[in-house]
């Protein structure tokens, strides 16, 4: 048994020796940062030159409850207009789809200091219950209205990044700062039989979405329910510290 052992470990040694001597054009990484925020993010890069290289990357979120949302509700449970229930009730869910273009600017080989263009499209799927206050006479009442729609992105942005190698086979991809900028546009609806104080009431509240900055917002309220249409511009931030293997 002691034999068979032994001989067992100098074949995986061996073999692990041969595949770590290769220098491999190739890395397949998943981000960190991104699993306690219930994305799996995975990233496959591939080396053109020795200071050239190209990625893909896949971001999936299954769509569930937002992140940390019994902790943000706490911060709104003082707010009159319900915002922490429907934070409470809200779920979450998105994908994106990144291809990236790297160029390493020390001795390359897929290690150092690099820049990368990159474009992304992603979608992001939401729904909440939506409470609004119905003022009939001198009483009030709370209704929910339960939403759900789509977001769809289209950006472009500049990645700045290092790797650094912590084996033969292993590595470590710190995306340090990655802005993007580009577009949006969705919409959000709800069905629900809505009386006419119901109607009048809700579209009060939605009326302050069109005060919003930058992104235009319109939303049509009748006896069937409501729907918010969203459009423009949209930004976001790339970080992460991504863990790859080489081969």
């Amino acid at each position: 048994m002691k034999n068979l052992i032994v001989i067992l470990l100098i074949i995986f040694g061996l073999n692990y020796c041969a595949f770590a001597q290769a220098s491999g054009k190739n890395i397949v990484k998943v981000n960190l940062f991104s699993l306690p925020l219930k994305n799996i993010n995975l990233e496959y890069e591939r080396s053109l030159t020795n200071k050239i290289s190209v990625a893909l990357s896949f971001r999936y979120m299954a769509k569930g409850s937002i992140p940390f949302s019994n902790s943000i509700a706490n911060l709104l449970n003082e707010d009159e207009d319900h915002w922490d229930d429907r934070v409470r009730s809200a779920t979450l869910g998105n994908y994106a789809i990144t291809p990236t273009i790297r160029f390493y600017m020390g001795k390359g080989n897929l290690r150092g200091f690099y820049i990368a263009p990159f474009a992304r499209i992603a979608k992001y799927s939401a729904s909440l219950n939506y409470a609004f206050e119905v003022n009939s006479g001198e009483s009030s009442r709370t209704e929910d209205l339960p939403l759900a729609g789509d977001i769809r992105t289209f950006t472009g942005g500049i990645l700045f990044g290092s790797q650094f190698s912590l084996a033969k086979n292993l590595s470590l991809d710190w995306w340090i700062f990655g802005p993007q900028y580009g577009s949006s546009n969705g919409s959000i609806s709800g069905k629900k039989q809505l009386l006419a104080d119901e109607q009048s009431a809700l579209r009060d509240q939605l009326a302050d979405i069109e005060d919003l900055p930058v992104v235009k917002a319109t939303y049509v309220v009748d006896a069937n329910g409501a729907t918010v249409n969203f459009k423009g511009p949209w930004a976001g931030i790339r970080a992460g510290l991504a863990l790859g293997f080489r081969f």
